[in-house]
């Protein structure tokens, strides 16, 4: 038996004219889709529904739902008559996401035969045997005739391609219809796949006083199915998914939100339930396995707040201690208003902010990102852009003494502490000092005022002059 080189071997796929099911189902594709919207929430869930005019058969048909999302949940699909309501009762649905490949047609014919043709190197000539497919899982084995053979030795014809093996995600429906006219039918379903988020850019002022915001929203899509020219909303908030019901299509009641004062470039946004909706005033085309951005808002002048903190901690107020820190880190933070007054004033979805500002020579450098959750209107957001190199601070222990008590948990002391704030910089700051205290507390004295923030919690703020320190005790 003459063998021929492996550069020979190709697959050949004969398809029957009912290649994908059987002679009675229809098939629906892309072509037919007259609109698509997409609701993406935030934890990898998407709400799509797929508007298509069909022309059905009339009484018992199988409908074949072509290019719907691989990652589609088959339980909440929901398909309805748009134009003829109460028409379409479905009384069978299967989800077929095993997709054609080479490999995959090879494996469902195992145990079956197939036709292998060989094409000699010079003449030409094709030669064909009939084989059956012993395996074909980390390689070929199959029968021919009296022997059995390893590996592809020719090209592969197949009679059939088998009913559940398709090239595009498909839901099949087993359907009674009433209608005799062509009908605009809707198919709603939940699906994996679709994730969206908030990515923000801060430009701060050379006064450190005022910023620039803008909004961006990044889409991913690895669904397994594009969106050509959707209707985009995205859903703001932390929707339960352990319900077993979940309402996919109908009405829903929607209180419109006040204009914000934040430009929103091509988004409107309105509350939602307990939630807040963003909707996209253009169509947009989510193609499978693409990132993309799109514009949320943007927002001038914004008031801003600087600030120094040196957050101590509670260990060292119950025992004796010395040396507590030398050049301490001490954090910079920024806070701004989610204020209409403020400039902004809009729900802002969770994300990352990222932060810049211009050097002498104009060029925006990038000083620090903070992530931050669902903000609501009128809420403070308060950035850690790093720890501060110029401010610095020595923290002591100066004096400790047990007054009374004798358990662990239960006696009375008194401490004293030092903290030596250091400023290298040209201009004075003002650094806030956290202290946390535990027990019933109180400062028998200081140097300078403090605040009681919370029950546990001591507060100042100190003023370090240019090139100098200061001093708490």
């Amino acid at each position: 038996m003459m063998r021929y080189p492996l550069s020979c071997v190709s697959l050949l796929l004969a398809c029957s004219a009912n290649v994908y099911a059987q002679d009675t189902e229809q098939r629906s594709t892309l072509n037919d889709q007259r609109e698509v919207a997409v609701t993406i929430y935030n934890e990898n869930l998407a709400l799509v529904k797929d508007l298509r005019k069909v022309n059905l058969k009339r009484g018992a048909t199988a409908l074949a739902f072509r290019d719907v999302s691989a990652k589609m949940r088959p339980e909440t699909a929901l398909l309805r008559s748009v134009s003829a309501p109460g028409s379409l009762s479905v009384t069978e649905q299967n989800f077929d996401f095993d997709l054609l490949t080479p490999r995959k047609l090879l494996e469902k014919y195992v145990g079956q035969t197939v036709t292998i043709v060989r094409t000699h190197p010079t003449t030409g000539v094709e030669t064909s045997e009939v084989a059956q497919v012993l395996a074909a899982n980390e390689g070929v084995v199959l029968k021919i005739g009296n022997r059995i053979e390893t590996g592809i030795p020719g090209r592969i014809v197949y009679d059939d391609v088998p009913a559940n093996l398709r090239d595009r995600p498909t839901l099949v429906m087993s359907l009674n219809n009433t209608s005799n006219t062509p009908q605009e039918m809707e198919l709603s379903y939940l699906t994996g796949g679709l994730a969206w988020k908030a990515d923000y850019v801060v430009e701060l002022n050379a006064t450190e006083d005022k910023l620039d915001m803008s909004g961006w929203v990044t889409l991913t899509n690895t669904s397994g199915a594009s969106y050509r020219n959707a209707k985009l909303q995205l859903v703001a908030g932390d929707v339960n998914q352990v319900k077993e019901r979940v309402v996919v299509s109908g009405s829903r009641a929607m209180t419109m939100a006040a204009a914000p004062v934040a430009k929103v470039a091509d988004m409107q946004e309105e509350s939602l339930f307990e939630y807040h909706l963003y909707t996209l005033n253009r169509p947009t085309t989510i193609a499978e396995k693409q990132t993309k951005q799109v514009a949320l808002l943007s927002a001038s002048g914004v008031p801003a707040r600087k600030e120094f903190l040196l957050q101590g901690s509670d260990y060292y107020y119950q025992s004796a201690y010395g040396d507590l820190g030398q050049k301490m880190k001490i954090g910079a933070f920024i806070e701004f208003d989610n204020k209409e007054s403020a400039q902004l004033g809009m729900p802002l979805p969770k994300g990352v902010i990222r932060v810049y500002k211009k050097d002498s020579n104009g060029n925006a450098q990038f000083i620090g990102e903070d992530s931050v959750d669902h903000t609501p209107k009128n809420e403070k957001v308060r950035l850690k852009l790093g720890d501060a190199f110029d401010v610095t601070a020595d923290k002591k222990q100066t004096d400790f003494k047990k007054i009374a008590g004798t358990s662990k948990y239960n006696y009375i002391f008194e401490s004293g502490y030092e903290i030596v704030l250091k400023n290298a910089k040209k201009e004075p700051v003002t650094v806030t000092i956290q202290e946390p205290m535990p027990g019933d507390w109180q400062i028998l004295s200081s140097n300078h005022p403090h605040t009681k923030a919370s029950s546990n919690t001591a507060v100042w703020q100190v003023t370090v002059p240019a090139e100098s320190s200061s001093k708490l005790v």
